[in-house]
């Protein structure tokens, strides 16, 4: 079986990695009495799980986004940044319940990817179906090797 070049080597989304990593830091894998010490903002907003993997010459990315409705979900590719945005809504009134343990995140939630060069809009298709979302770029997982460069090189080229 040949190997694969990885077009995402280096892609995640560092900041969203670096916001889950600093909230479990702080407080483990569950909030320590249940409810968040403060509110939570567009820097500490909940941070949907994705896997990236090709199928094919596809790349296919899935999000997790269990109990956020299709209509809250908002999908943008602008100068190569692939975007998915929304917001996951309590069904609950929060003012007439007590949480004695709270472990879903809820509000606003932001995940931005770099796709490989040349992809654009109109490769790019969405499903929704079980709280998964599913975008399907089409033939981006086939990318050539990038062109290396030598350093003393005058040309430019690898040769």
């Amino acid at each position: 079986m040949s190997q694969r070049r990885d077009p995402f080597r280096g892609f995640v989304d560092s900041i969203s990695e670096w916001n889950r990593m600093r909230e479990y830091g702080m407080y483990g894998p569950e909030q320590p009495s249940g409810q968040e010490e403060q509110r939570r903002t567009h820097a500490t907003a909940w941070i949907p799980n994705a896997d990236i993997f090709a199928r094919g010459d596809d790349l296919v990315i899935r999000f997790e986004l269990a109990g956020v409705r299709e209509e809250d979900i908002d999908i943008s590719l602008i100068g190569g940044v692939l975007s998915v945005s929304g917001e996951r809504r309590s069904e609950l009134d929060e003012e007439e319940v007590h949480f004695y343990t709270r472990e879903r995140s809820y509000g606003n939630f932001r995940r931005s990817m770099n796709l490989p060069e040349g992809v654009d809009g109109s490769k790019i298709s969405a499903s929704y179906e079980d709280g998964m979302l599913e975008l399907t770029v089409r033939g981006a997982a086939g990318y050539p090797e990038p062109e290396r460069i030598r350093i003393g090189d005058t040309s430019g080229r690898d040769r």
